[in-house]
């Protein structure tokens, strides 16, 4: 169940249908509680801010009357929801998670946007937190003693909410749309000094000077005619500030409209997964390419995104690589995601950092309605109306072999190379890396030595992340992201080439993209690629030996 005090009193299912509280005074009884946030609240307290000097004639006996009305309503409602209304020694609370009560999921968002650098998650997250306003806070209720305070403190910080959703907003680069917007804000709450300085900034960026200086001029005397006061040292330092035309108050140079690097070679194959990519943009505003290290998710949602219709994006494509060490906060910051644009957002390896893109995701898409965002993941984000692309082996794997490796496919090749791609699993990345040995090894050598794959292909690329150069980088990653019990289960699983039955761990492993399943007619079976048999075989001789992988 669900209650809301930013606004008159509501009380929701968790459904959402709303439950109707009979009685003026059962709806007080439930709003002192709720100011309480939790703690007990005697039954004297109760009676004097419900009835203060018009007291019923049997105080106690009329307060249990009213709380059995309460406790009947929200039973009516749910079953079992009569025990949130809690009698202990101390008096009556409400025994309600935080994430129930709209203020406080308005606090948590409040701070979340504050702790936050990119200005673009700051906006998405406040934005959020100011929809939950329907109102004054207690909006029935603000007037009576129990209340006020309560209801005062809500106000003043959903006031400190819009300057701070401003300022993210400024920072954006949306001057032009606060210009006009701040204006009847500012004159709601006059003596908010956060939100006049961002309307004053941003005024002067749109180019509006005299307005400025005519927007601080009236505050000025009003402060003085009102409260006796000048404004604030850094209100005056931002007017000394416009009126020199500091520099340091232009906006922040406009970003280019892509930032996705050119290709050095052309995407071989995936003709289908390109027809089902394009497809999926044209309609979906979250798509996920999914599957394991090495099969070439990067190269095809880059493809994906450079063929697709330009003009479905007015405001551009950018390209976020969550493998930098930088936050995932501050990576996104440098894509200037707001509200009024147009645009899609390639969020690359969000799998190490899966919790925090998934969260950006989110608040991003629920605060930009022209924002499409394409992810590439070993596993899904797990977000609402994700739409997601597994991408499977490369069915034209000899062809990439043979460009890479510089060869024409001849009678006598052509079974050596076709047993190398498939003992590499058609991984693009393992192909593309045993290609560049051929010059040295040649090929039956090659096809060899690949029981010895991590070896073997350890050298022969340069260029690209360190995670690409070397088979053995893109599985260190891999397993490194693993708990202990799914590298154990992965493990056993390596010694059962037929499949093995599923366990707890079994699902986020395919998840994850490290166990295929085939559905057959005696019920699920789980396998390995090959190569990742091969990776658990290394790390279980390791582990014997008492050496690192």
């Amino acid at each position: 169940m669900r209650f809301g005090v930013l606004g008159p009193l509501a009380v929701w299912t968790d459904d959402g249908r709303p439950v109707p509280i009979p009685e003026v005074k059962v709806r007080a009884l439930l709003a002192d509680l709720l100011t309480h946030e939790g703690r007990p609240v005697p039954p004297d307290r109760l009676i004097e801010d419900l009835w203060a000097d018009r007291l019923p004639r049997n105080p106690g006996a009329t307060l249990q009357t009213r709380v059995s009305q309460l406790r009947r309503a929200l039973e009516a409602a749910e079953p079992g929801a009569r025990d949130l209304v809690v009698w202990q020694p101390a008096g009556y609370s409400l025994a309600l998670p935080p994430e129930s009560l709209d203020s406080s999921q308005f606090r948590t968002l409040t701070t979340q946007g504050r702790d936050t650098a990119a200005a673009s998650t700051r906006t998405a997250l406040l934005t959020d937190a100011l929809k939950l306003w329907r109102g004054r806070a207690y909006a029935d209720f603000a007037d009576q003693e129990f209340a006020r305070p309560m209801a005062v403190r809500l106000d003043e910080e959903q006031v400190t909410a819009l300057g701070d959703h401003a300022q993210a907003r400024l920072d954006l680069g949306e001057h032009q749309a606060l210009a006009s917007e701040l204006a009847d804000l500012t004159a709601q709450h006059p003596y908010c000094e956060r939100l006049r300085a961002v309307h004053l900034q941003a005024l002067y960026r749109s180019g509006r000077q005299r307005e400025a200086l005519t927007a601080y001029e009236d505050l000025r005397a009003h402060l003085a005619e009102e409260l006796g006061v000048d404004p604030s040292p850094e209100l005056s330092a931002l007017h000394q500030a416009i009126l020199t035309q500091d520099p340091v108050l232009r906006p922040a140079p406009a970003t280019p409209s892509t930032n996705l690097p050119a290709t050095l070679t052309p995407l071989i194959g995936r003709t289908q997964q390109l027809t089902q990519l394009h497809n999926l943009l044209a309609s979906e505003r979250l798509i996920t390419v999914t599957g394991p290290g090495g099969i070439g998710k990067t190269a095809l949602a880059l493809e994906a995104a450079r063929t697709t219709d330009p003009a479905q994006y007015s405001d551009g494509i950018w390209l976020v690589d969550l493998a930098s060490p930088e936050s995932v906060d501050n990576l996104i910051a440098q894509a200037q995601v707001t509200p009024s644009k147009r645009m899609l957002l390639v969020l690359d390896t969000c799998e190490h950092v899966i919790d925090e893109a998934a969260l950006a995701a989110e608040a991003l898409l629920k605060a930009t309605p022209g924002l499409q965002i394409l992810a590439t993941s070993q596993e899904p984000l797990g977000l609402p109306g994700e739409r997601l692309l597994t991408v499977p082996p490369l069915e034209e794997a000899v062809d990439l072999f043979l460009t890479r490796a510089d060869l024409e496919l001849t009678h006598e090749n052509a079974a050596t190379i076709t047993e190398i791609c498939r003992r590499l699993d058609n991984l693009p990345l393992a192909i593309e890396l045993a290609a560049a040995r051929v010059r040295t090894l040649g090929l039956a050598k090659l096809r060899d030595r690949l029981d010895d794959r991590f070896a073997v292909l350890a050298a022969g690329r340069r260029g690209g992340p360190p995670r690409q150069q070397t088979l053995r980088a893109t599985y260190d990653r891999t397993w490194n992201l693993l708990t202990p019990e799914e590298q154990s289960v992965l493990r056993l699983l390596a010694t059962y080439p037929n499949g093995f039955p599923p366990d707890d761990v079994m699902t986020r492993l395919v998840d994850r993209s490290l166990v295929i399943m085939t559905d057959t007619s005696d019920g699920p079976q789980y396998c390995l690629l090959e190569s990742m048999r091969a990776y658990c075989a290394r790390v279980q001789n390791a582990e014997s030996s008492g050496h690192k992988k």
